[in-house]
Order: structure tokens, then sequence, then C-alpha cells
């Protein structure tokens, strides 16, 4: 009985009370560090796709023609706020929490290129690979006609009768080589690697 009377009386006193139905707490405010869905920054897409690389959820970016721009489109339903696209945008076209004043302050970058493998147990040297490459047609128009190219600027050609990655460095990453291979003999690999220091800022 004693304590039933001790708590009333707690309850009833007027701070508790005033507390209780007129306390006011600050108003929730998203931290700085937050990584939320990437935002557009008014700084202009140049379509290298590298965002579309590093992102490790399928489908949660794209990367689309908008009038007359390209720009980075998130689809929150399948971004998991990683990040990665933010950092990885060489740029900053894209923004989220501090991720981009980190990476300025830490001099840390990712740099992205393809890679090309033939399989020469599956090529049979057809140079179909060669030929449709959008990026081997534009360096050596002669190419789609011969079938095969002198120039020693274009990304591959068959030489020594077996296909020869000359520059793998210019490849776009399009798979228009891997769409037309008979025998799915070559493969285009996405290749992602951190860098830190005077790279990064390169």
């Amino acid at each position: 009985m004693r304590s039933i009377v001790y708590y009333v009386r707690e309850f009833l006193r007027p701070e508790w009370l005033k507390d209780f139905f007129f306390v006011k707490t600050a108003p929730l405010e998203t931290p700085s560090y937050f990584k939320g869905y990437p935002t557009l920054t008014d700084k202009e897409c140049t379509q290298c796709l590298t965002c579309m690389m590093i992102c490790p959820a399928p489908g949660a970016i794209a990367v689309l023609r908008k009038k007359d721009r390209w720009e980075p489109e998130i689809y929150p339903g399948h971004c998991i706020r990683c990040g990665l696209c933010v950092e990885a945008c060489p740029e900053g076209v894209l923004s989220s929490g501090r991720i981009l004043d980190v990476t300025h302050r830490d001099k840390t970058a990712f740099s992205s290129w393809y890679r090309l493998e033939v399989d020469d147990t599956l090529c049979m040297r057809c140079g179909n690979c060669c030929v449709s490459c959008p990026v081997n047609r534009e360096v050596d128009p002669q190419l789609a006609g011969t079938g095969t190219s002198a120039s020693d600027e274009v990304i591959m050609r068959i030489e020594g009768g077996r296909v020869t990655i000359l520059h793998e460095e210019k490849c776009t990453g399009c798979k228009t080589c891997e769409t037309n291979c008979p025998n799915r003999a070559i493969r285009v690999a996405r290749m992602v690697e951190g860098v830190q220091g005077e790279e990064a800022e390169a």
C-alpha cells in the first residue's frame, strides 16, 4: 500500500507532469556521414559507366540518355546505399553523405578498365570479334571489307592465325565482340582497382 501511495505522489508531481506532457526533443536530423540514396550534382556525366561497373546491387543504377545529356538513374528498390558509385565516379556526378569529402581528403579513388580474354581452345579464328568491334571499325574503316587490319591502333586483330589483343585500354565494354562470337570464345571482364595518392589524382 505504501508503495502505491509513493508512485501516485511521484506521478502527480508538477515537474513530472510538465516533463511528461510538454517535453520537446530536438528534431531528428540526418547526420552528414549517413549514406543515403545517391543524388545528382550539377556536374556532367560522360557516360563512362564506372558507376554501373562497380555497383554490387543488380539493377540499382543505369546511365540513361535524357534529352541532350547522359544521366545516372538510381532505383531505390535495388540500391543498398553502399556509396561505391559515388566514390567511383571520376566526374563527381553523384553525391551522398561525406563520401566525396573523405575521398578528397584521403586522396583515394577507383580505377576501372575492361579486360579482354580469348579462349584459344574455343576460338575458330573467324575474325567476327575484330570486324564487329565498333572501336576497330572506327580506327580502321577498311577492316569490315577485308576481315583483317594492318593498323597497329586497333584493339584486336587476327595475327598469326589467332586473335591478338593490341590495345585493351581502348575497349569501351560494349561487348559487341562477345555477342558476335559464334563460339563464345571471347570475354569482356570489368576490372576495378582502388588507388591512392598521385595515382588517384591523375
